[in-house]
């Protein structure tokens, strides 16, 4: 049951038009494809507790046969240093992640090429002195993506303290964002790593271009509308303080 159900979430967390991703996404896949609770309306609120063990998930699929289609297994690489023209000009926007893994994931499916945005993981801090300078040059802002609870938290005021004057803006997620989503979680905490895949690429696009609806011009944001997939609830506005973008520091 559980190596069929993993095969689902493979091809799940691997659609439309075969998204990269990381364990961690994986396995949050499966809880998903294992508890019908995460598919209830989402005029429901609520998370739901991991139906599964991250022991038990590594142990199946240590048995999959050969290499599994789009998990990201290289070695986790440091942040990219920026083309030396992004010194020369104003920067309209830079992605911190929380988490690695999810910063290379999204490098990998080339979100920051697409949403014109480097991607970093927040054990990259300090940034480059020159990225902060091109920001206050071209009058643009520091997106964070990180997780609910005192981490997310910590990870926000990180950034904060990097980015002196320039605009930090949280993107979430916010306990909101997964009891929306029904998210499964480990523990008390509800993780980026458990939205899925094709719904984060298109989320974090649109929040961090500020926009509604996926730009037609770029392919790979095409076959992701195309999905139907929707994202999840927006800020109350993308330049609240912290303290009101995180209303709670613990899943629901």
């Amino acid at each position: 049951m559980i190596s069929a159900a993993l095969r689902r979430a493979v091809a799940r967390a691997g659609a439309p038009g075969g998204i990269l991703f990381t364990e961690r996404q994986l396995y949050f896949e499966l809880c998903r494809t294992l508890q019908p609770l995460c598919h209830a309306p989402r005029r429901l609120r609520f998370t739901v507790p991991a139906p599964i063990g991250y022991g038990r998930f590594q142990r199946t699929l240590s048995r999959w046969p050969g290499e599994v289609p789009g998990l990201l297994t290289a070695p986790r690489r440091p942040a990219p240093a920026p083309p030396p023209e992004v010194f020369e000009y104003g920067l309209p926007r830079v992605l911190v992640c929380q988490d690695r893994g999810i910063a290379d994931m999204l490098l990998a499916n080339g979100l920051h090429m697409e949403s014109v945005c480097p991607v970093f993981a927040a054990d990259d801090l300090p940034l480059d002195h020159r990225l902060r300078a091109a920001l206050e040059a071209g009058t643009g802002r520091v997106y964070v993506l990180h997780d609910t609870g005192d981490t997310g938290a910590a990870t926000i005021d990180a950034v904060t303290g990097w980015a002196e004057e320039t605009p930090v803006v949280p993107l979430g997620l916010r306990p909101v964002h997964a009891a929306a989503l029904h998210l499964p979680r480990a523990g008390r905490v509800a993780e980026v790593a458990a939205v899925n895949p094709a719904r984060l690429l298109r989320t974090v696009h649109r929040l961090v271009r500020e926009q509604y609806r996926a730009r037609r011009s770029l392919p790979r944001l095409r076959r992701l509308a195309a999905t139907g997939y929707l994202s999840w609830p927006a800020p109350e506005s993308p330049h609240s303080a912290t303290n009101q973008l995180l209303n709670s520091t613990g899943a629901s």
